[in-house]
């Protein structure tokens, strides 16, 4: 799928998200679009989808638990139906629209600093401590690893988050405690950047360690 056809995909994603009324249709809505935009897809693809999908569940419990957010209609967990699918989609758009090379190891830094990330966005309500830590976490993060790709992926998921949570948040399908100013707090970008930064760091080379040898699970 070409970069211009992506970012289609993330039209129409924040069409449905921002626009189109119901969760449970929201989410029957985004699968099939995402299904019909990224076939064909590897296993080592559908491994980072569901991995995604289910480590950020756990984390969305956990701060939603903290309260440093809240979503306006939840279903389950908190959280609305279609939110326990939409992380996967934002690592595989990720994954599909930077590309390129892959580091072949994990650095031991990137196991810490992703442990102190998960930590921070569990434990921590406070929303100003909060941007502190992560945005220090991540300038730590950058200072070890600043190839382009690093960057790219970093900045890339920052605008995605931006384009999320600005949608999800003027569409009223989410809100953060104390009236941040445009809605949105400035630590989504540290959530964000960092997001994208162990996608490449950590994510994709335990996948490739661990994966088969990118076979398409469907033609």
């Amino acid at each position: 799928m070409t970069r211009p056809l992506l970012l289609i995909q993330l039209t129409l994603t924040l069409f449905v998200l921002g626009v189109i009324q119901g969760n449970l249709t929201k989410a029957l809505l985004l699968l099939t679009l995402w299904f019909a935009t990224f076939y064909p897809v590897s296993r080592k693809e559908l491994a980072l989808y569901f991995i995604a999908c289910v480590f950020f569940t756990i984390m969305n419990t956990l701060s939603l638990k903290q309260g440093i957010f809240a979503f306006a209609h939840p279903d389950v967990l908190g959280m609305p139906v279609y939110e326990l699918f939409m992380w996967g989609f934002y690592l595989l758009h990720t994954k599909r629209m930077v590309a390129g090379r892959v580091p072949e190891r994990v650095d031991k830094v990137t196991y810490a600093l992703a442990f102190l990330y998960a930590v921070a966005f569990s434990a921590i309500p406070d929303q100003n401590l909060l941007l502190v830590v992560t945005a220090v976490l991540l300038l730590i993060g950058l200072l070890f690893f600043h190839e382009k790709l690093d960057l790219a992926y970093t900045g890339y998921m920052i605008l995605l988050g931006a384009a999320i949570e600005y949608t999800g948040v003027l569409s009223g399908e989410w809100y953060y405690p104390d009236h941040p100013w445009g809605g949105v707090p400035l630590w989504f970008i540290t959530l964000w950047g960092g997001v994208g930064l162990f996608l490449r760091r950590l994510v994709l080379p335990t996948l490739n360690r661990y994966g088969e040898k990118s076979t398409p699970a469907a033609h």
